[in-house]
């Protein structure tokens, strides 16, 4: 019940916005601000009779590969540094490193090494939504309730049962919301460096939007990649975040 009340919130709050939007494209010309009814028909178009499936598809598989690429070492190692102070310590400067290195730089690295294919958007991808899921998985790791520890051994529970009732629900209250976030991150910078490396995607399709000055299709493309991302967390990240967390219930 909650969920589906969550769910008309933000549909509430979409509609908000698209009033606004409307209100605002009245105000200026089409080229500026088109209506969202010009824009929503110009997707319609993209995705029925031009290349923007296609292209839509390219993003997210670049930042799904990301995505995926920064989740398992980002989990096994954050993990592993959170078990042990000496870990935490250890892994602080390059957990920095990542953090306060814009994307930009490893995009302009990542086009050195692996050329405009999709080596280049995959690589900034993973580094950018490393460090996020790393930390969060070190924090839940290290948060872990010492006495509750101490009561699953004095009780003599079995350690399978140990990981999948106490630590694992635990451990993914802060990893869920974590590759929420992350998720968001891997679909602005895959878009972003589509636009500066390469020439397919939906990055690609707003530079020739913006060389043509097609405001209507660059918000077109905006839309549907946000639209989604939106359907990929709501529809699978966000159901899995609650069904994990039903004990704080």
């Amino acid at each position: 019940m909650g969920y589906l009340w969550g769910g008309w919130s933000s549909l509430a709050t979409l509609f908000l916005c698209l009033a606004v939007w409307q209100l605002l494209s009245e105000s200026y010309s089409d080229l500026i601000l088109p209506a969202p009814l010009a824009v929503f028909s110009s997707l319609f178009e993209i995705m029925t009779a031009g290349p923007g499936l296609e292209e839509l598809a390219i993003t997210a598989r670049r930042a799904l590969v990301g995505f995926i690429l920064a989740v398992i070492p980002g989990v096994f190692f954050g993990l592993v540094a959170g078990y042990s102070m000496t870990g935490s310590i250890l892994s602080r400067p390059i957990v920095s490193l990542l953090l306060g290195t814009p994307p930009i730089a490893w995009l302009v690295l990542a086009l050195i090494w692996f050329g405009t294919g999709d080596g280049t958007p995959v690589f900034t991808v993973l580094l950018a939504a490393l460090p996020v899921i790393f930390l969060q998985s070190m924090q839940g790791m290290r948060t872990l309730d010492g006495h509750h520890k101490e009561l699953a051994r004095a009780f003599r529970i079995p350690l399978w049962m140990r990981w999948k009732d106490i630590f694992l629900p635990h451990i993914l209250s802060y990893v869920l919301p974590a590759l929420i976030t992350a998720l968001g991150i891997s679909w602005k910078v895959v878009v972003m460096a589509e636009l500066l490396a390469t020439d397919r995607g939906v990055g690609a399709a707003l530079s020739v939007a913006r060389t043509w000055l097609d405001t209507r299709a660059a918000l077109a493309y905006i839309a549907a990649a946000v639209g989604l991302l939106l359907f990929i967390e709501y529809a699978f990240l966000e159901p899995l975040k609650r069904q994990m967390e039903r004990w704080r219930d």
